[in-house]
């Protein structure tokens, strides 16, 4: 099914560490603005001046925190930058790139983590003011690949290793078959442009966008 692209669209960008989603995310935004629509590229956590202050804290804090304030401290990060930064972009008829949002928590802290995915989705809904983005594509790519990707330098959820990263991974995949219409599996195995190339594939399919 198509829709118009006159009015503003949400779009996220998913993925564990590693895995290319910042690029393609920066791809989707040069795309939308070559085809002549006003786009804004946000990032989670973070995104706005106090959602940017939480980000430090939850990544590079030295003491140790809790799953659950961990957990909460996403969402109130999200909370801010939905409020003050993707919904009046939307309502202005503007597009938004998030690069994570609100599946990040369900499958970092939920998948991750080990806690309630059905509690986080319920805080979620509070935290996200019920927002839900018109399209998500969710970059799959296996925890060997995506490590030989990253940086040497990682932050405190990065350094968290393999087995982590798998777990987050398979709630992805539980996530993408639960919301199989909003969130689309991208084989993230690929090049960088072949991966770009399959993303806007979709675009066109979805929103009549065509760039090419």
């Amino acid at each position: 099914m198509t829709e118009s692209i006159s009015s503003g669209k949400f779009i996220t960008v998913e993925g564990i560490d590693g895995c290319g989603k910042t690029t393609q995310a920066e791809f989707i935004i040069d795309g939308l603005v070559e085809a002549g629509l006003s786009a804004k590229l946000v990032r989670e956590p973070g995104g706005d001046p106090i959602s940017e202050s939480i980000r430090k804290l939850l990544l590079h804090a030295e003491e140790s925190m809790s799953d659950r304030a961990e957990a909460l401290l996403m969402i109130a990060s999200r909370a801010q930058l939905t409020d003050k930064v993707i919904l009046p972009q939307i309502i202005d008829g503007k597009w938004v790139v998030a690069d994570r949002y609100a599946d990040s928590t369900l499958a970092y802290q939920g998948g991750g983590r080990g806690l309630s995915v059905n509690s986080l989705d319920m805080i979620n809904e509070f935290g996200t003011y019920t927002l839900k983005p018109d399209l998500t594509f969710f970059i799959d790519i296996s925890v060997d690949i995506a490590n030989s990707r990253m940086r040497v330098e990682r932050d405190r959820i990065e350094k968290e290793g393999n087995d982590f990263q798998q777990r987050v991974r398979d709630q992805y995949l539980k996530l993408s078959e639960k919301d199989s219409d909003r969130v689309v599996v991208i084989n993230g195995d690929k090049s960088i442009d072949e991966i770009k190339a399959d993303i806007w594939t979709h675009m066109k399919e979805k929103f009549k966008i065509w760039r090419f």
